[in-house]
């Protein structure tokens, strides 16, 4: 039987260059999606699949992110005072509870495999999940739940895939495809950003991970990649000689965040999926799109 997953790691210590100047004093990860910051999507997500403990990796001006999951006792006693009691109870019901968070800080931005190396004394030799809060998904249930779900059954590492237009493989990390369903088939292989004449697949990795222990000590040893930066996709690929690697193509649709049209198009599917406003929003939509005509900027 699989080690039970109880932990996921974070990390949010990316500049946000491309939400710049929105994100020179506030960290990206804390821009909204209707109402809710784009990490807390993430931990909620991890929450739904029976992750315990929190783990953050952050970096300078990212206080307000542990801000964030803590008690502000000033606005409870306010919102009480006041008597909006449901606001009340959704800020107490999206907090993990005492004990639970954790934050450790990546001094240098080296990459996302040296994030992931910040966290392992908090991890210690135990799976975990991890989890790139740019990347949100409408599903149901959420993706991290559909991967535990093959993990119960693998074991090993789970990585979570989608299908791209091949052309498109570029931008991505890329997995070769071996025998199983959507819901759980073996990965033989992975490549980070490959020409689509030499890709294994059209699947991309898709921003969340079930992962050994043991690719701390990869990391930790690890030399800098694509980008001069330590790539947790070569780690992974070293881990593949050891272990086995599960593909999960999960249901629902992926939103990157990172980007500007990515972070646009959340905003609307999200704030359509709200039945307290998705008919007035889509008001406003059809009024936009029918009456004002639309203009590309050279």
């Amino acid at each position: 039987m699989a080690n039970r997953v109880r932990t996921a790691v974070f990390p949010v210590a990316g500049l946000g260059t491309r939400f710049l100047p929105a994100t020179k004093a506030m960290p990206k990860e804390m821009l909204t999606v209707v109402d809710r910051p784009v990490i807390q999507y993430a931990v909620d997500e991890a929450r739904e699949a029976g992750i315990e403990h929190f783990v953050f990796v952050t970096g300078r001006n990212k206080g307000v992110i542990e801000d964030h999951f803590d008690r502000q006792f000033e606005l409870e006693a306010t919102l009480e005072a006041r008597g909006k009691s449901e606001a009340l109870a959704e800020l107490r019901r999206d907090l993990p509870r005492a004990g639970q968070t954790s934050f450790t800080r990546q001094q240098e931005p080296l990459g996302l495999g040296h994030a992931v190396w910040c966290a392992r004394d908090i991890v210690g030799r135990e799976p975990f999940a991890l989890l790139l809060p740019d990347m949100i998904f409408q599903s149901a249930p959420g993706v991290l739940k559909q991967m535990m779900d093959a993990y119960e059954t693998t074991g090993g590492n789970v990585i979570a895939v989608e299908e791209v237009p091949m052309e498109n493989v570029a931008s991505y990390g890329v997995v070769a495809r071996g025998e199983g369903p959507d819901t759980g088939f073996a990965i033989t292989g992975m490549v980070e950003k490959p020409k689509p004449a030499n890709a294994p697949s059209n699947l991309i990795i898709s921003g969340r991970y079930i992962l050994q222990p043991e690719i701390f000590s990869l990391l930790s040893d690890a030399t800098a990649g694509a980008g001069g930066e330590i790539q947790i996709t070569d780690a992974m690929h070293q881990l593949m000689a050891r272990q086995s690697f599960t593909g999960v193509k999960y249901q629902g649709r992926s939103f990157d965040c990172g980007s500007k049209i990515g972070f646009l198009t959340a905003n609307v599917v999200f704030a359509l999926d709200r039945p307290d406003i998705a008919d007035d929003f889509m008001a406003e939509l059809k009024t936009l799109t029918g009456d004002i005509p639309i203009s590309i900027a050279n």
